[in-house]
């Protein structure tokens, strides 16, 4: 979910329609009855194969809705010098694009021109939840795809090493509150972080510290000795927390341990409200769970599209 890089604030905010255009749980209903089917079969293929798909999906669709709104431009492809989402400094790490392809081109054979990927994607990251032992929904559908994908717009993408009023005026712009941010940030139970999203706090912290003095030392050690300062090492990283393809609760615990990964995680223990959030999440997966979804839907309620592609790389 978090940016590989950190960018500064500089929103040039676009306008995110409000979940108020109709979204609907059934609106597949009689157009296409299949899709939900279609949508998890590509996705558990997709698991046998690679366990990491259901982070990347998750944080694909996280990354597709804050910009621009959940639209599905983090799935097209950039054109010539035209850089696209995907091809965002923050987006360099997305993976995982053909399990949308290949659900599409299921759904296409089947409706041809009646399901979005935006609605693919939403679906997508609700059963890598699902399948790696998390909670289910009910997914409101009938998303547009975008036309528009521009790499630049990744600045508005919440950086590992944002703060928390920076957290808070990033997810606020989007309408999510405090509470949304808290259990977002619980998606970082899935997946894995390289080096460079966390050597700010374990190498050269500041002027005076090396390593950031929340870490617990023997696991700022442990991450220091898989990512040293100056070698860098291919693919190096540490997984996000200690049951990385399990939905679970334990990034709460490990946060509360010192044992977090990003900046922005360790920044929700710095405000009462936030702390007595993880503090809850930590001690009840189910009251997680719960807040999870909710928040889920919300963000993923964030439209902004205006057509529906044939292919999910290439606009009609």
């Amino acid at each position: 979910m978090a940016a590989v890089v950190a960018i500064a604030f500089a929103f040039l905010m676009f306008p995110i329609s409000s979940p108020a255009r109709a979204l609907s749980s059934n609106y597949y209903d009689h157009t296409c009855p299949q899709l939900e089917s279609i949508v998890t079969s590509a996705v558990k293929k997709a698991m046998l194969n690679d366990k990491t798909v259901p982070a990347a999906l998750l944080r694909m669709h996280f990354h597709d809705c804050f910009i621009r709104g959940c639209d599905a431009s983090v799935l097209l492809n950039s054109k010539g010098n035209k850089k696209a989402e995907k091809d965002g400094p923050p987006n360099i790490s997305l993976h995982a694009f053909y399990v949308i392809d290949h659900a599409k081109n299921a759904l296409e054979s089947l409706c041809p021109g009646i399901v979005s990927c935006a609605d693919i994607l939403a679906l997508a990251a609700r059963d890598a939840v699902a399948l790696s032992g998390g909670p289910t929904w009910e997914v409101p559908k009938g998303r547009k795809d975008g036309r528009i994908s521009l790499a630049t717009e990744t600045r508005q993408l919440p950086a590992p090493t944002f703060n928390v009023s920076q957290l808070q005026q990033n997810f606020a712009q989007r309408g999510l509150s405090i509470q949304d941010l808290v259990a977002l940030s619980g998606g970082h139970t899935l997946g894995f972080s390289h080096c460079s999203s966390f050597q700010n706090r374990i190498h050269n912290f500041n002027a005076t510290l090396d390593i950031d003095p929340t870490m617990n030392p023997s696991f700022a050690a442990r991450l220091r000795s898989v990512c040293p300062a100056h070698k860098k090492v291919k693919n190096a990283g540490s997984p996000l927390d200690s049951s990385n393809f399990i939905f679970d609760n334990a990034y709460y615990k490990l946060l509360l341990q010192g044992k977090s990964i990003f900046s922005s995680d360790q920044a929700l223990l710095t405000t009462p409200k936030t702390k007595a959030l993880v503090s809850k999440f930590a001690s009840s997966q189910k009251v997680f769970e719960k807040a999870f979804v909710n928040s889920m839907i919300k963000m993923s309620s964030l439209t902004g599209g205006q057509e529906i592609r044939l292919d999910c790389r290439v606009v009609r």
